[in-house]
């Protein structure tokens, strides 16, 4: 029986110092925007269509100790959008889809941060496209790699609650729901 002990403790021992550094509070407030992405996908004609939108500024105040405090703020150029061709990409910068020559930029601001546990968040914040503002609720799991973490989230987007694709457009030709997925890549500080 002493024997046991002994192992029991320099287990638990490599187990805390195993631990520990993953329990450190981490604190993320630059956001890498080459290393980041923003894509979306959704139907039009029964067939699954994937982009992405090239250009975005966005920053971060993130404190795993304070979730609670955090602050998120992204800023899209629309005019970036690439849907997989240059027909599709002008024609979702006319008047009855983005209209980039009035709304040329999205943006989301958090308004709170609630944490769920196992580095999962629910941020709510306000989303403003068209001119447009909505209230919206992304689920975030912030994986932490080296010296960052990455945060991946999605959302689903309905194109209807911001009147994008009006007139011919407003059927089911393109679906509704908008499915953006988002991977923002956060330096440690």
């Amino acid at each position: 029986m002493p024997l046991r002990f002994p192992r029991f403790a320099a287990l638990l021992a490599i187990l805390t110092i195993g631990v520990l550094p993953c329990a450190q509070a981490v604190e993320y407030t630059r956001v890498n925007t080459t290393a980041s992405k923003i894509s979306f996908t959704y139907n039009q004609f029964g067939s699954r269509v994937y982009g992405t939108f090239g250009k975005f500024d966005a920053t971060l105040d993130f404190d795993t100790a304070n979730p609670t405090a955090a602050h998120a703020r992204m800023t899209i150029d629309l005019a970036s959008i690439d849907a997989g061709s240059s027909d599709a990409n002008a024609e979702l910068q006319k008047p009855a889809w983005f209209n980039t020559a009035d709304y040329p930029v999205a943006t989301f601001e958090s308004t709170r941060v609630k944490a769920l546990g196992n580095q999962r968040y629910l941020i709510t914040g306000k989303l403003n496209l068209r001119g447009m503002t909505r209230e919206l609720q992304v689920k975030v799991l912030l994986k932490p790699e080296q010296a960052i973490g990455i945060f991946d989230g999605n959302i689903i987007l309905k194109r209807s609650d911001f009147k994008i694709g009006e007139g011919e457009w407003a059927d089911t030709v393109v679906s509704n729901d908008i499915d953006i997925r988002f991977r923002i890549v956060a330096p440690q500080r």
